[in-house]
């Protein structure tokens, strides 16, 4: 029997890296049940992309990424990928409107979250507020299993050094 019957973890995934394949594994060990949301569009988005020429940037890629990711999740549970185009839900400063982005996620998942995993503990005032049913499961906070962000990938000038990280 699970801790849980439904979680969801969602993010961009600028890149997606291993530490996201970690989390993802971690909520599918706990729920029967895991969406996978990524969260693409917009201003910032396209900022990113266009200082980094990458393709595994696109979001093309992050979600053929995130669909395999979620299929080799499934040995614990039944992970299920879904993506949300959040280009129109912009602020008028062009940052991201968590607020705006919750009636898409609600629309799909109702009101039966049992879980919404992070490594955010900066998240827990949002989920609270939007995912009240939902327990915030904080996941490798410290970042001891693996010690990267997307925003340090980005940072990062070696091709090599990327590589490490990036799934």
């Amino acid at each position: 029997m699970k801790k849980y019957k439904i979680g969801m973890y969602g993010g961009k995934f600028l890149p997606f890296h291993k530490g996201h394949k970690y989390c993802i594994d971690f909520a599918a060990q706990e729920c029967e049940k895991v969406y996978v949301i990524l969260f693409w569009g917009g201003v910032d988005e396209e900022k990113i992309r266009a200082s980094h020429k990458e393709e595994w940037l696109s979001a093309e890629e992050r979600i053929r990424k995130m669909r395999e990711l979620c299929t080799q999740a499934c040995k614990y549970a039944e992970v299920i990928p879904m993506s949300i185009d959040i280009t129109t839900l912009r602020l008028p400063d062009g940052s991201e409107n968590w607020d705006a982005e919750t009636p898409l996620v609600r629309a799909v998942l109702g009101n039966c979250l049992d879980a919404v995993y992070s490594s955010e503990e900066s998240y827990g005032m949002y989920f609270s507020r939007a995912y009240p049913e939902a327990v915030h499961r904080l996941v490798d906070v410290q970042r001891i299993h693996y010690p990267i962000s997307g925003t340090r990938i980005r940072e990062m000038t070696s091709m090599e050094e990327k590589k490490k990280w990036i799934l």
